[in-house]
């Protein structure tokens, strides 16, 4: 390794550091930083505002322009490192936007206030409130509903070309506990365009972490079912297999996992982010309508859209 970086820099010592520069525009911010430690010579290259201009999105001045605070950043290469790690409230703060580290892809996170969420609006099913740890100022609480459905839109031109994208609902238990999602299949699906096309069709995931499933012991008449689903199981609620565990898909469908800031999230989908320039509609769709369950207690941040790592 060090021979090779040794032959590196002596094939390119005599060039000029703008040409360096913009040979090293053509690698990824992971090998810029990796080639910035060879000497002083290419860490002036590396550092330059030629290079780290075209690891950031050709519209990054719109975007950040949409921020209600004032962007400060000292060279190009700050200001990437900054789009990597503090997301930007963007859209009168309805939603948040950031760069993935390795890749420069954009991210977006769309609030739960800029999502469709059936009687969001009336507070005996849903109620707004505030969690310090959320990205938002309010997140949507879950409160008690039979039918949940949860909606969001985004325009694919906002995503970065030729990438695979997954979408995730992210939401967390509040304190006192969630009702009515053990064991309870959510329907969920991400789409492409008015017709629907590009999706990969609807499917299933769990809204809670996978649990052995307890015997049941009573019939209790429906007009109870908000209160037996706070102490029973569905009747109608598919088992997971033995095998599934949280994070992983298993008995038909993917469970929650636990980010790094706290909250869950689960995959709700992907969609495959073309080189075209067109304003199709990517429609995100959460569902839980047939089993008449009533079901609460979870804090609904957003939905959010990243490139999907591969395995």
């Amino acid at each position: 390794m060090v021979n090779k970086v040794m032959v590196v820099e002596g094939e390119f010592e005599h060039l000029p550091e703008d040409v360096i520069a913009n040979i090293l525009s053509f690698t990824t911010p992971r090998d810029a930083c990796v080639l910035s430690l060879v000497s002083s010579f290419f860490k002036s290259a590396a550092e330059s505002d030629v290079v780290w201009e075209k690891f950031l999105p050709s519209d990054y001045h719109a975007i950040i322009s949409q921020s209600s605070n004032p962007i400060t950043y000292t060279s190009k290469k700050d200001l990437y490192l900054q789009l990597c790690h503090t997301p930007l409230l963007i859209d009168d703060g309805n939603k948040s936007f950031r760069l993935d580290k390795v890749n420069g892809k954009k991210c977006y996170m769309l609030s739960a206030r800029s999502l469709f969420i059936v009687w969001g609006d009336t507070p005996r099913y849903w109620r707004w409130t505030n969690v310090p740890t959320a990205r938002f100022w309010e997140v949507a609480e879950l409160v008690s509903v039979c039918w949940l459905e949860i909606k969001g839109v985004v325009k694919s031109s906002m995503l970065s070309p030729n990438t695979l994208y997954a979408a995730y609902l992210v939401f967390k238990q509040r304190d006192a506990g969630a009702y009515g999602f053990e064991n309870q299949p959510v329907e969920v699906e991400v789409s492409v365009g008015a017709a629907g096309g590009g999706g990969g069709g609807r499917r299933t995931v769990y809204l809670e972490a996978a649990t052995p499933r307890r015997p049941r012991h009573q019939i209790v008449p429906r007009i109870f079912s908000r209160v037996r689903s706070r102490f029973l199981d569905s009747f109608d609620a598919a088992p997971p297999l033995p095998s599934a565990v949280e994070g992983a898909s298993g008995g038909g469908g993917e469970y929650p996992r636990e980010r790094g800031d706290g909250w869950m999230e689960v995959e709700l989908g992907e969609v495959l982010k073309g080189g075209g320039e067109g304003e199709e509609e990517v429609e995100i769709g959460v569902y839980e309508v047939k089993s008449g369950e009533w079901k609460g207690g979870i804090l609904v941040q957003g939905i959010e859209i990243r490139p999907k790592l591969k395995n």
